[in-house]
């Protein structure tokens, strides 16, 4: 198979419990086709995370968005040489960060917690769009914080790749046994009942 489509995932990942299928369906391709993707789309999935939960309704996560050659080229020059092979294709590559001090002029301890959660809804949102994203944390972040002119109030997390799914034979040949859905740890391996390392089965 050329690409895993959307229906084809439940292939590799079941869910041990009733959840809607999009979480399933989330995954994090490597290769990107070609095609652009309009505004309206591309706008939905900041939208999505626009109303992520937050401490306080801080709401620290900002992203910066490169669609342009221009831009994307110099996104290229701090991204990991591994993710450049692949990530080159997104026709967007948008930097999540967070804001640690809250509006009172404070650490906010739970900035980078609430950036990931606005990261959830985003990915799931394109999940739903018929987009694919990829977020990596193979990037140097004083480097872009050089190259992007980011205030040192602010912490970036992850880079993050958006587009349409493209075909795995676009891959370099060591990616493309990867180009699969991975599948998760059960539920009960990440719980604990009442104490650390008490596991209820």
């Amino acid at each position: 198979m050329s690409k895993i489509e959307s229906g084809a995932v439940s292939g590799y990942r079941q869910a041990e419990f009733d959840i809607d299928p999009v979480y399933v369906r989330r995954w994090s391709p490597r290769s990107f086709s070609s095609a652009q993707v309009d505004d309206d789309t591309l706008l939905s999935l900041f939208e999505a995370a626009r109303w992520a939960p937050s401490a306080n309704n801080e709401q620290p996560w900002q992203f910066i968005v490169a669609r342009t050659e221009a831009e994307k080229t110099v996104f290229l020059g701090f991204i990991n040489e591994g993710n450049r092979l692949w990530c080159d294709k997104a026709p967007v590559i948008a930097l999540a960060l967070s804001n640690r001090i809250n509006s009172r002029g404070r650490p906010n301890r739970t900035h980078a917690f609430d950036t990931g959660a606005a990261w959830g809804f985003m990915a799931l949102e394109a999940t739903r769009k018929g987009l694919v994203t990829h977020a990596m944390g193979g990037f140097d972040a004083d480097k872009a914080r050089a190259s992007l002119g980011i205030p040192e109030d602010y912490e970036a997390h992850a880079v993050i790749a958006i587009g349409y799914q493209g075909d795995e034979e676009a891959l370099p040949e060591n990616l493309r046994e990867r180009e699969k859905p991975s599948d998760r740890k059960p539920v009960a391996q990440m719980l604990h009942s009442g104490t650390f390392g008490n596991r209820s089965s």
